[in-house]
């Protein structure tokens, strides 16, 4: 058992995966046969007609593809207490929370022990590659992992965060011990009651094993950016707390201050040494390697949705390799990441074959309407083709079956007989008002295209969002942005002017053309205003660990948009921005131009090869031509009034 696991094996590890991915099929087979089995008693199973079959032909004949809607109501049975074969054989004792940043509000998903021991293959056949390739030995890890608060459901079934399930289990701790890749962190950091002080004292542990830490984690790559942003603004704090030996006062938690205490001693040699490092750096360039000299990698989740943050993280790893971790959902987990030398941005997974049934629902592209047209014809895991995108269905352990994990995932290879997939997008997160279909990953393209015309100014993007308003008439994309700085309006009119043509969808550039959609705007937000977003969430019992920035926010997720519809400090319209630079431009090029003219004439009167008189007529007529210009201007700015208003 997992529980008992002291020593790791990496050779048996690697071995047993290329044993079961040769021959993924049959192992699909026996999986799926497995789980049905043990919940043969299903009320579920039993009210559809499976009588105890077991094959795939008959399971996808009789079973309906589902999403979370459809099971809900089961669910929701065994929060409230009913304890009867309802999903599973056996009893479930324990719910997870998704983050809730996709939909709006997080959805209740089964977690059992048999989840758990899959949670751990996964992070042992990843750490078995990595470690291949980037040994590490008797090193501690700075993970960036946070427990949200675990509670009671009305039924009285633990419930809380995926991460946080995962973490508060013996068979996790034991595991990461066994693959030298302990927290420096204690516990009542991890589980301590406030986020902000949780992550000052892992920064102040890593920095108390400077020596010893090996690699750097977290779930996500957003929590590792969070963590060195808010290094930058307290290291001195964090100086002095090693220096004296004693913690900061912004520390309050008793678990965490005893905890802390029995870790920090008066080091002034330490502190000196990283108030040197960090007073040598530019710009924060190259801050992880210089406190931290042994780190071997950085590891998160980097993909999808965390793809915008690996920018920043590269600042701080400088040349220090980025490793993506693994995909999964906290509805189960998928796939490992087995060729960790491959750049962030080409990463893909291998499918496990016994950790679940997987199906995989064919993605054509609607020449028609330019439409994601799902056909309902799921395929197996061993059945997809190179190239093609499918929507990914997981049937697991947990009492889910046939489930639509709402992620499309692209086919890039094969590793023996399992496939090699990447992950592209969510598929419900559409920006959609006509005829038009922009992803997530097409609102990262535009946002990075743009984005590029701030590097003038040494500006960059801190996080965005995206929203469809259909309160105009028509209705138009917006784009918030937190900026690290006030960049110009003319760079401003500049991005929002490349945001609008970056979106590429051929129903959004139809649509604006007959003007079915409306210019695109942007609106830039206060310093901070994600922070709230963070804040809002970890109110709802989220964990950090989970947290994704909502890339496109719908009505459904009032709050969120109120947050950053309360933070605008200014906005702009495609089109008026447009006009805004140009008037500009005219307006100097009018006045330079008649300012030609007029020193040639005062010259020529000096001079007297020509009179007054005939001075004052030319003055006339090219006063005359700046007031038409002007008037013209004047004309187009009430078709297209100003761009920037304050608290749009």
């Amino acid at each position: 058992m997992l529980e008992k696991m002291e020593e790791f094996n990496m050779e048996k590890v690697i071995e047993d995966f290329e044993a079961m991915t040769k021959d993924a099929e049959r192992v699909q087979r026996q999986t799926l046969k497995k789980i049905l089995e043990e919940n043969a008693s299903a009320e579920y199973l039993q009210n559809l007609g499976l009588d105890g079959r077991t094959d795939p032909e008959s399971f996808k004949a009789i079973v309906p593809l589902v999403t979370h809607k459809d099971l809900d109501p089961y669910i929701q049975r065994i929060a409230d207490g009913d304890s009867s074969p309802i999903l599973t054989g056996k009893p479930i004792t324990t719910i997870s929370l998704s983050s809730g940043t996709s939909q709006g509000r997080p959805k209740f998903v089964p977690f059992t022990d048999e989840l758990m021991e899959t949670t751990m293959q996964i992070f042992q056949t990843s750490f078995a590659f990595r470690n291949r390739e980037f040994p590490i030995v008797n090193g501690k890890a700075l993970q960036f992992i946070y427990s949200s608060k675990q509670f009671k459901t009305k039924g009285g079934l633990a419930a809380g965060t995926a991460t946080t399930n995962v973490y508060s289990r013996s068979q996790f701790k034991n595991t990461m011990k066994a693959m030298q890749s302990q927290c420096c962190s204690p516990d009542e950091v991890i589980f301590g009651p406030d986020f902000h002080q949780s992550l000052y004292c892992h920064l102040l542990c890593g920095l108390i094993f400077r020596d010893e830490v090996q690699s750097i984690s977290s779930a996500f790559a957003h929590s590792i950016v969070l963590a060195f942003r808010t290094f930058e603004l307290l290291w001195e704090e964090l100086c002095a707390d090693i220096r004296d030996g004693v913690l900061s006062s912004r520390i309050t938690a008793p678990s965490i201050r005893a905890a802390l205490s029995k870790l920090l001693k008066p080091d002034p040699e330490l502190a000196e040494l990283i108030y040197e490092k960090c007073s040598g750096l530019s710009n924060w360039y190259g801050l992880i390697p210089a406190l931290f000299p042994n780190v071997k990698y950085i590891y998160g989740i980097m993909t999808g949705s965390m793809e915008p943050y690996q920018k920043k993280l590269r600042h701080y790893a400088a040349g220090l390799p980025l490793l993506s971790a693994d995909y999964g959902a906290s509805e189960g987990w998928i796939g490992a990441n087995i060729n960790p030398k491959i750049p962030t941005e080409f990463t893909s997974y291998a499918v496990l074959p016994n950790i679940g049934y997987f199906e995989f629902i064919p993605l054509r592209n609607n020449i028609g309407d330019q439409e994601l047209c799902v056909e309902p014809k799921p395929v197996g895991l061993t059945e997809v083709k190179v190239g093609e995108e499918y929507e990914v269905v997981i049937t697991n352990v947990a009492g889910l079956y046939r489930y639509m994990l709402g992620d499309v995932v692209k086919v890039v290879g094969f590793h023996n007989s399992t496939p090699e997939i990447k992950f592209m997008c969510r598929s419900n997160l559409l920006l959609s008002i006509n005829i038009d279909k922009n992803t997530e990953n097409d609102l990262q393209l535009a946002v990075e295209e743009a984005a590029k015309l701030l590097a003038a100014e040494k500006l960059e993007v801190v996080d965005f969002s995206s929203h469809v308003d259909l309160s105009t008439d028509p209705g138009h994309y917006v784009i918030f942005w937190e900026l690290n700085g006030e960049p110009s309006q003319e760079v401003l009119s500049e991005c929002c002017n490349c945001l609008d043509k970056s979106f590429v969808d051929a129903g959004y550039l139809s649509s604006r053309k007959v003007n079915t959609i409306g210019p695109l705007e942007l609106r830039i937000l206060r310093k901070g205003t994600f922070q709230k977003i963070l804040n809002h969430y970890l109110a709802q019992g989220a964990a950090v660990s989970q947290f994704k920035a909502p890339r496109c926010v719908g009505p459904h997720n009032n709050m969120v948009l109120q947050i950053l519809c309360g933070n605008v400090v200014s906005a702009m319209h495609f089109l008026s921005s447009l006009l805004e630079v140009a008037s500009h431009r005219l307006v100097l090029t009018t006045i330079i131009g008649s300012l030609t003219p007029q020193m040639f004439l005062l010259l020529s009167i000096l001079s007297g090869t020509v009179g007054v008189w005939d001075a004052l007529k030319v003055q006339i007529a090219l006063i005359a031509w700046i007031m038409v210009v002007l008037l013209l201007l004047g004309v187009a700015l009430v078709a297209c009034p100003p761009p920037f208003s304050v608290g749009h």
